[in-house]
């Protein structure tokens, strides 16, 4: 099986909002529930998991019977790290889901994840075992220690951007968080850099610009403007 493991357990400190990000109701629904659309609708998953909120648990699944999110199996309670929420997912997984049942963790807040990095993630994967989304960098970048000045640029050709999905079996992502334990590696800010540090190869797939985790005001602007330039499209 393929399974969506959808992250949104965030608070939202950083943009210092009453509501989650996640829950903002942006396009006429909120944005979790447009992440879940884009999995729902892909014919390669059999399956969604959320782990959220434990305040937010019916909420998810109040969103799952509005908007006909029928491939939704699993609402799991997070953790106080992003790694620890992920952690509390496969772990639920792990009573239902066989070894090599393949999870595709992907932030909630990501929610214009497309067909095309969807399918290309699954494609990766099953050539190399695992899949990273990521995007080349295009802009110069410089190194600096004080954030003011710097006279150290890095080669922007030997430079990627990852973003989410990450594919893995679940097997793997059983040992990774295992051996973090182990290991005392904690609030890893993905399954990616965990994997890294845990000196694993990271094999990449698809990821585009329009991918934006909404993070900042400006992250919530553009995604605000994509999706009117797609309903004036579609009417």
């Amino acid at each position: 099986m393929n399974i969506a493991l959808l992250t949104a357990a965030g608070k939202s400190t950083r943009m210092h909002m009453d509501i989650p990000k996640q829950f903002m109701n942006i396009g006429g629904k909120p944005v979790i529930a447009h992440t879940m659309e884009a999995f729902e609708h892909h014919p390669e998953i059999d399956w969604i998991c959320v782990v959220t909120l434990e305040t937010r648990i019916d909420t998810i699944k109040a969103y799952a019977r509005k908007y006909a999110i029928t491939k939704l199996r699993w609402v799991v309670t997070g953790g106080e790290t992003g790694q620890e929420s992920i952690e509390c997912g496969i772990k639920q997984l792990q009573k239902d889901c066989q070894a090599d049942d393949v999870i595709m963790v992907h932030d909630g807040n990501r929610p214009f994840i497309s067909e095309e990095i969807i399918t290309d993630s699954l494609a990766t994967y099953r050539e190399y075992g695992s899949a990273v989304a990521a995007i080349p960098c295009i802009e110069a970048i410089f190194r600096s220690g004080d954030g003011i000045s710097s006279i150290d640029q890095i080669p922007r050709e030997e430079l990627y951007r990852t973003q989410t999905p990450h594919t893995y079996s679940l097997q793997k992502m059983l040992w990774a968080h295992e051996q973090a334990k182990l290991k005392d590696i904690t609030n890893t800010t993905a399954t990616c850099t965990l994997m890294q540090l845990l000196g694993e190869t990271i094999f990449f797939s698809k990821g585009s610009e329009k991918n934006l985790k909404l993070t900042t005001q400006e992250d919530i602007e553009i995604f605000k403007a994509i999706l009117k330039v797609q309903n004036d499209e579609d009417s």
